[in-house]
């Protein structure tokens, strides 16, 4: 298949055309006369799309349910009781609400934690983006738990590695008070093994830092590096509550810090990632909404704007994280983390492309489209979504809308009923 968009806009203003040839942008200037789908850019603005670097997809499905809660209250009595419910197929349908929600937004690729990882999987395949999923691994420092969760985990790599080129498999230890020592170097060892990414919530309370101190008598991150397991394949959402010399050893280890600034904020985490901090130390920092049921939605366009606002806040300094520098950090570092030959419209690169709707009042006017894109438009913003070639949304209509929405409704609801 090919697909030729004529005459659109550039985030530098420039006017161009863009053709795509299976999926591969095969030329940026050139006039094609002859392509399978023809789109008019006049009025649109091409970009590469967003990276959702941390988030729990079919979380959807409690999106509004129990708020307004501390997090362990929140997380012990209302959420992992109804999670405990969970069967594949409401995981599928929150996890195909979700794709819904990210493919009108603006999001290509999100990195994902959940249980019933062959839902999710479903879910992605059908709705044509790109995952890398993890497979959960909790003890809660049971021994029989552990090793039912080894079983579990290395089935779900077996089964799913190297089955689709858009989606890939990781680890998913959840966190350090949910998954014994002995579990989180297995995980590390087996990652190692089988070349997969670590994937983790640390560091995302002060509680959890405090607890940490009082088990291990020092801070997460520096508990991980003694373990062995601080490393470039590390992926460690929050990362909220840092000292100097974790600062360090994340950069020093390339590990992956993941800002989650709205779930963070409204959870009263009590400190946001120290994204100018991390960076300044050569660390690489990217972005997440976190899960619907804490967020409440998975627009990466909403989630630029705050954690560039929020470090301008706190920095006291105007010049601090720009508008260019944050959607570098959701559009154009992620796929070079994930070894993703994406994130750039360019001869060559992935055919991953959103088309945004600059016929809107929050568009204009079109002084500086990068900061309009950043601090004025939003999700609903994108008309068009392109993944691998394929037109996932056009006219901001995605196939299946009504019925992913009826049978996740269906989902929610008899979880949260029974």
């Amino acid at each position: 298949m090919s697909i030729f968009i004529k005459d659109v806009l550039l985030r530098d203003k420039r006017r161009t055309n863009i053709f795509i040839d299976g999926n591969i942008i095969k030329s940026v200037g050139s006039i094609i006369k002859d392509a399978d789908t023809i789109i008019d850019g006049t009025s649109m603005l091409a970009l590469s799309p967003f990276y959702n670097m941390h988030t729990h997809a079919a979380m959807t499905l409690f999106r509004g349910y129990a708020e307004d809660l501390p997090l362990m209250e929140w997380l012990q009595s209302y959420i992992w009781p109804k999670e405990a419910k969970l069967t594949e197929e409401d995981v599928y349908n929150g996890a195909r609400l979700a794709c819904l929600e990210m493919i009108k937004s603006g999001t290509v690729f999100f990195m994902d934690m959940y249980w019933h990882l062959a839902g999710t999987y479903r879910a992605v395949e059908e709705m044509g983006l790109r995952a890398n999923l993890s497979s959960v691994l909790i003890d809660n420092f049971d021994k029989k738990n552990a090793e039912d969760t080894k079983k579990r985990c290395k089935e779900e790599v077996f089964e799913f590695s190297d089955k689709n080129e858009r989606i890939s498999i990781a680890l998913g230890p959840h966190a350090i008070y949910t998954v014994s020592t002995e579990l989180l170097q297995w995980a590390g060892d087996f990652a190692k093994e089988k070349n997969l990414l670590y994937h983790i919530h640390l560091s995302e309370t002060e509680f959890e830092v405090n607890e940490c101190i009082k088990k291990h008598r020092c801070r997460p991150f520096e508990y991980m590096d003694k373990l062995g397991i601080l490393s470039p394949e590390t992926y460690a959402a929050h990362s909220n509550w840092l000292s100097e010399k974790e600062i360090a050893l994340i950069a020093d280890s390339n590990a992956k810090a993941i800002a989650n600034p709205v779930s963070n904020m409204k959870l009263v985490s009590g400190r946001t990632c120290p994204i100018i901090a991390l960076e300044n130390a050569g660390a690489t920092v990217l972005l997440g909404t976190d899960g619907c049921s804490s967020n409440n939605n998975l627009d990466m366009m909403e989630e630029m704007k705050i954690a560039a606002i929020l470090q301008k806040h706190f920095s006291g300094k105007n010049t601090n994280m720009p508008a260019e520098h944050i959607l570098h950090v959701t559009t154009k570092f992620p796929p070079s983390a994930m070894g993703i030959n994406a994130g750039q419209i360019a001869p060559g690169k992935l055919a991953d492309i959103i088309l945004l709707n600059l016929n809107i009042p929050e568009a204009r006017p079109l002084h500086d489209p990068v900061s309009n894109i950043v601090y004025s438009m939003n999700g609903s913003s994108v008309d068009t979504m392109i993944c691998n070639g394929e037109i996932l949304m056009q006219n901001r209509k995605v196939p299946k809308e009504e019925e992913i929405i009826r049978k996740a409704e269906e989902s929610a609801f008899k979880i949260i009923q029974t």
